[in-house]
């Protein structure tokens, strides 16, 4: 099988199209900072996570004993997805409760459940 590159046959075909997306696209440091969000989301643990945490807000030993991980392993994703400001976490006396950041992290964990449930 030989590798088949595809060459535009027109150079600048569309010209008016090409500069209207090059004005409305993002600076690259945006551009890396998604693609770096993407990414946490890239790792199944901390999509099981979040999803428990879409289900209810939950403690470090809540979440270790429901994914069968240590919470040494929990805590380390956990920190990770506080990083990348997926969630949030209270105290609540000598309990520390995580839960989702905010409704933007609700609607993309449920835009991709539909998504792959498609």
């Amino acid at each position: 099988m030989s590798d088949h590159i595809e060459v535009c046959s027109f150079i600048h075909a569309h010209e008016e199209v090409v500069e209207m997306v090059r004005e409305r696209m993002p600076e690259e440091e945006l551009l890396y900072d998604l693609a770096e969000l993407f990414k946490v989301f890239g790792d199944s643990t901390r999509i099981k996570i979040l999803y428990a945490l879409f289900e209810s807000e939950l403690c470090v030993c809540d979440i270790a004993q429901l994914l069968n991980m240590t919470q040494s392993a929990i805590s380390h994703q956990l920190r990770v997805l506080k990083q990348s400001h997926l969630v949030k976490y209270r105290r609540d006396g000598k309990i520390i409760l995580y839960s989702l950041a905010d409704d933007h992290v609700r609607r993309i964990i449920n835009q991709g459940m539909e998504h792959v449930e498609e």
